[in-house]
């Protein structure tokens, strides 16, 4: 398991105009019952529109914006995905 944890990191410190999926919640019942409220489900995909490294961070998700403290997103993994879709344009 080790192998696939690797390539994860926190939302927290995903990069501004970046996008990443959804991998791992990691948290009690309560917050992963409240961040799948919100649409943070494995496989969906994260775009962080504002990281400024302290206060919150602004992400979309399915169309959403949604304003989370650091300590949330630093609970939420993700898998950073190329910037493929960047470089077509």
């Amino acid at each position: 398991m080790a192998d696939q944890n690797k390539d994860l990191q926190a939302l927290s410190d995903l990069p501004t105009k970046r996008c990443a999926l959804v991998r791992e919640l990691r948290g009690g019942k309560d917050f992963a019952n409240r961040m799948s409220a919100l649409g943070f489900t494995p496989g969906t995909v994260v775009t962080a529109i504002q990281n400024y490294s302290h206060g919150p961070v602004l992400v979309t998700i399915k169309d959403v914006r949604i304003a989370l403290g650091r300590g949330e997103a630093l609970k939420v993994l993700v898998e950073v995905l190329p910037d493929e879709q960047e470089e077509q344009d």
